[in-house]
């Protein structure tokens, strides 16, 4: 189900192809069952709405997976160079000069 915090199509466009070359090298002990996207949509729901992450929703990943993959993806800088990254292409976007 979506949520007003889930990515859209477009914005999983924009953001599907920076992720490999930003997020931390997992160890592969067996493949994931969740998508980046579903990971994301569980990181922005509990950022929008504030909520605990035991809190999120049954149908987004479960809280540990979610709050694990924030934690490490936020101690490697990898939420940083993201944003730097979609705030300079807003930038060039609406010809401003990169800050």
């Amino acid at each position: 189900m979506p949520y007003s915090s889930s990515l859209t199509d477009e914005e999983w466009e924009i953001l599907e192809p920076l992720l490999p070359t930003i997020l931390p090298p997992k160890k592969q002990t067996r493949p994931s069952n969740w998508t980046k996207r579903e990971l994301l949509d569980g990181i922005f729901y509990q950022l929008k709405n504030g909520c605990n992450w035991e809190d999120l929703p049954k149908d987004l990943p479960p809280y540990s997976t979610v709050y694990w993959h924030y934690k490490q993806w936020r101690a490697s800088g990898a939420i940083d160079k993201l944003m730097s990254i979609l705030h300079a292409q807003v930038r060039e976007q609406v010809k401003k000069k990169p800050s």
